[in-house]
């Protein structure tokens, strides 16, 4: 469907236009990651080293502390998914060098390594690269722009590969023998709960949270669960005796529920976000679902 511009009752179609340089197109995003995706800027045209001879256009740090690599196309082009994976295994390799860019530009972070995001951005896919993506183990992301003269410009995410996503956690045994299990589940999180009563409460909230969109997608973490679109808006996580649901508020919504929940916008916390509320009965559920809808709204949902 094409874009309309309105002016007095009358719709008149806004003409795409395409970026001059790829550059300006790679400049937009990074000047904007925040917004967009919520990740930290680490570095431009990061160089990988005289052997793999590459540079990766924008490495980064997602909302969840997972390493980010962006790479960027004006136009429909397979290069673009083989350049990406080329780089995520030189990353998995490579780790040292990631952390010690994080340093440079960030301070410190811990790294969670169990995932790294692979966010490719081009106008255009070809049905060979959908058809990959498909088939392989690896979290990538594909987002298609559009750019228009008018000063638009929309990001739409179109496949998303979440099996990499079955984050897995590292257990010695007495043999000294080293194994993996998948640990980091909704399930896992849920199961926290005391009563029977939160249990239903939980599942009523994740219900209502991923029936919000179709694009809603549901990310287990280690301490709490993500609910995301382009970025986090929400996060569960759970105590013996309640629920803490994490929302991302505007200065004036703070003000306007401070009574009902608290601002940790100055207080570390699991999860992203910087307005807590709680559950822990059923009289809480509506409030929480209509927070969740304003903490949706406010990220583009």
């Amino acid at each position: 469907m094409p874009l309309f511009n309105q002016e007095n009752g009358v719709l008149n179609v806004v003409k795409q236009k395409n970026f001059p340089l790829e550059r300006e197109l790679q400049q937009l995003v990074e000047n904007n990651l925040e917004e967009i995706f919520n990740c930290k800027f680490v570095a431009s045209e990061f160089y990988t080293g005289s052997i793999h001879s590459g540079r990766i256009d924008t490495i980064a740090i997602s909302e969840d502390n997972n390493p980010v690599i962006i790479e960027y196309k004006k136009e429909e082009s397979s290069s673009l998914l083989n350049q990406s994976l080329y780089y995520l295994s030189w990353l998995e390799d490579h780790k040292g060098d990631f952390q010690m860019a994080v340093n440079k530009q960030l301070g410190y972070i811990d790294i969670d390594w169990s995932n790294i995001r692979v966010i490719c951005i081009a106008p255009g896919y070809k049905k060979y690269d959908l058809h990959a993506v498909k088939v392989m183990n690896k979290s990538i992301e594909l987002w298609k722009y559009k750019n228009f003269e008018n000063g638009m410009f929309n990001l739409e995410e179109i496949f998303v590969n979440m099996e990499n996503n079955k984050c897995k956690e590292k257990v010695v045994r007495v043999d000294e023998k080293e194994t993996e299990k998948p640990v980091w589940t909704y399930e896992r999180i849920s199961n926290k709960l005391g009563t029977t009563d939160l249990k239903e409460f939980i599942d009523d909230i994740r219900d209502y949270t991923v029936n919000l969109s179709e694009e809603v997608e549901e990310v287990p973490q280690k301490n709490y669960v993500a609910y995301k679109i382009a970025k986090n808006f929400t996060s569960l996580e759970c105590q013996k005796k309640r629920i803490i649901i994490n929302l991302k508020f505007t200065s004036s919504e703070l003000e306007k529920w401070k009574d009902v929940g608290r601002d940790v916008t100055n207080i570390g916390h699991f999860g992203t976000g910087n307005f807590q509320f709680y559950i822990t009965e059923e009289k809480d559920l509506e409030t929480a679902k209509e927070l969740i809808k304003i903490s949706f709204e406010n990220v583009g949902g």
